[in-house]
């Protein structure tokens, strides 16, 4: 399927590439914001980084770019964080990493992918398997999530 193919209506949104054909398809990558309490039992749903890196490691292998990176629990199918770059022409199709964080981070997937349907935009799952976290990477996330105003980046 080529990128235009890909892109479904977005032409229909309006382009914001200038008209240009060739510009990349826009991702949206959506991932769950989980507690840091619930680190210990479900690291990845945790992890927004990681789950971000997914949906960037997808949209590369199929020649997309990811232009926004949303982070989000429990929101309705409707809100306008999600929509505001889909009707502005800056998003043409959106990625989880898996399902269990689509159902996180929406009040309803199927509703969700409902609306997707119904306003012609794509929504992909990723399907990488999941990181295997060892002790040093829930380390790391919980500091990362705990520390950010002491300037830590993560590294």
């Amino acid at each position: 399927m080529s990128s235009a193919d890909a892109r479904g209506e977005g032409d229909a949104m309006g382009d914001a590439g200038g008209g240009s054909a060739a510009r990349a398809v826009r991702v949206a990558a959506i991932a769950s914001l989980t507690p840091l309490e619930e680190l210990d039992a479900d690291p990845f749903l945790v992890d927004s980084r990681s789950q971000h890196a997914m949906c960037a490691k997808w949209a590369a292998a199929q020649g997309y770019v990811v232009t926004r990176e949303l982070v989000v629990r429990g929101l309705r199918a409707d809100h306008a964080v999600l929509w505001g770059d889909v009707d502005a022409g800056l998003v043409d199709l959106f990625v989880v990493p898996c399902r269990r964080v689509l159902e996180l981070a929406l009040r309803s997937a199927d509703e969700f992918t409902a609306e997707c349907a119904r306003r012609g935009v794509r929504i992909e799952t990723a399907g990488f398997a999941e990181p295997a976290y060892d002790s040093g990477m829930k380390a790391r996330v919980h500091r990362r999530l705990s520390m950010p105003t002491a300037g830590y980046d993560g590294c």
